[in-house]
């Protein structure tokens, strides 16, 4: 006993392909990957399915029943009776079926027509099909199949008419008051649509631009087509105007601000030796080293610039005149806990003076300077952290944006440093969040389902 075929074989030896609405398509070609198969009918059509054994698809090409047949793919007798007849099985393997359902299957009926016949008067004698299948003629199946289901659904339709009219009394004495009443029913804003509903349109939505509580808008069905309108011309004009990604864009703007403030670029590795972060005070037993992504050959994915950032200035310092300014635009990954303001792989600034003039007056201006130039408000706050201690927080209201530090700090000598120094990191997404006035700070990320704060399911 065989399990049952995979939908490829099924297509290739039917040779035909059956649509979600029963219609009888020919298969002109079909194409397969790993999980799934792609149908070109003779009319066409594309359809792309699971290559599955126990899906609809599989179970109705099992099946030899029909509702009508294409009129565009003109198939042959010889191709529906094929199907029909399903003569082409390997002999002697039995293929084990899909379990049937009890119930009848749904029907949609046509308007103006009958009602639909009971279940009793559409269930067929299972020996009948065979002698059926037999005696069809190739040049006339398709027409045959039609008229014995016409005529089984002509001899059903007396019964269940009798049936409903029986019942109807009893029906129209049971219905509820709520159903007779033809007056409008009044919806609240927050049930104006339903979850899902709202869940797309969120992801349509850039900003606060629509207040999805008013209970003044439009339906779903209005609103989303308006807003899929919108987004497909905002991509059109980007790809028509700018072509830039607003992410790569910021990079570059924060880049030459900085190079025009006396900076040097530089650029280090990803993976970094495990050894930097445990320098940095981050060692199995704290916290924070549950955040850091670790490979097998004693290497992390950076958390943050800094530990590259001071090799750099100890060898800078060798060479270069004083005081060194050094900055690095990079991803950075860490284990973040979800929400609209966290991510597990996001971009840094971060920009570090030492030597002379490294003073939290000098810190503070240029931080200033930074966001006057992004055009982002901002205030200052004290507080503490656990790798540099006392800090100068950037926030955009409960936003942090930045945790700058004044050093010298104790971990300076671990690291060959001993001049003061003054530092700060920024987060780019953050400042995209901010900037866009984004919800969710994803539409600003590296992103396969966001292009500059629009969703690309379109």
């Amino acid at each position: 006993m065989a399990d049952r075929p995979m939908l490829e074989r099924l297509v290739k030896l039917n040779d035909v392909w059956l649509s979600r609405k029963d219609v009888l398509h020919g298969v002109k070609s079909y194409d397969v990957s790993t999980k799934k198969i792609r149908i070109h009918t003779d009319c066409g059509e594309v359809i792309t399915v699971n290559n599955s054994r126990r899906s609809a698809s599989a179970r109705a090409l099992r099946n030899s029943k029909y509702r009508k047949v294409c009129k565009h793919c003109k198939l042959s007798g010889e191709r529906i009776n094929r199907f029909v007849a399903k003569d082409f099985y390997d002999p002697g393997v039995t293929y084990v079926e899909a379990p049937v359902k009890k119930s009848a299957p749904k029907k949609v009926m046509k308007k103006g027509a009958g009602p639909q016949p009971t279940a009793a008067a559409q269930t067929a004698p299972a020996e009948t099909q065979p002698a059926a299948a037999e005696s069809a003629v190739p040049s006339s199946a398709a027409q045959s199949t039609a008229a014995a289901q016409s005529t089984a659904a002509a001899q059903s339709t007396t019964a269940a008419q009798s049936t409903a009219a029986a019942t109807q009394p009893l029906a129209a004495e049971q219905q509820p008051p709520a159903q007779k009443s033809e007056e409008p029913v009044t919806v609240s804003a927050k049930e104006k649509f339903s979850p899902s509903q709202r869940k797309r349109l969120e992801a349509l939505l850039i900003s606060d631009e629509i207040d999805l509580d008013d209970p003044n808008l439009p339906p779903y069905e209005e609103l989303e087509a308006d807003l899929v309108a919108k987004r497909k011309a905002e991509l059109a004009d980007i790809y028509e105007n700018s072509r830039e990604h607003m992410l790569a864009e910021l990079e570059r703007d924060i880049s030459a601000f900085l190079i025009s403030k006396g900076f040097i670029e530089i650029k280090s590795s990803i993976l970094i030796p495990e050894e930097y972060i445990v320098r940095m005070g981050i060692d199995k037993d704290v916290e924070l080293s549950k955040q850091v992504f670790r490979t097998d050959d004693g290497k992390c994915l950076r958390p943050m610039l800094a530990p590259v950032l001071y090799n750099y200035l100890r060898r800078f310092d060798k060479v270069l005149p004083d005081p060194i300014k050094i900055f690095e635009i990079g991803p950075c990954y860490r284990k973040e806990s979800d929400g609209s303001s966290h991510l597990e792989e996001f971009t840094m600034v971060n920009f570090c003076q030492m030597g002379d003039g490294s003073t939290r007056e000098n810190l503070v201006q240029l931080i200033d300077e930074f966001l006057t130039h992004l055009g982002i408000s901002y205030e200052i706050e004290g507080d503490e952290c656990m790798v540099y201690g006392a800090t100068v927080d950037v926030m955009h209201g409960d936003l942090e944006l930045s945790s700058a530090v004044v050093g010298p700090v104790p971990m300076d000598m671990d690291w060959g440093i001993d001049k003061p120094w003054i530092g700060a990191g920024f987060g780019l997404e953050r400042l995209l969040k901010v900037r866009h006035n984004f919800k969710n700070i994803k539409r600003g990320s590296r992103s396969e389902y966001y292009y500059n704060g629009i969703h690309t399911n379109l």
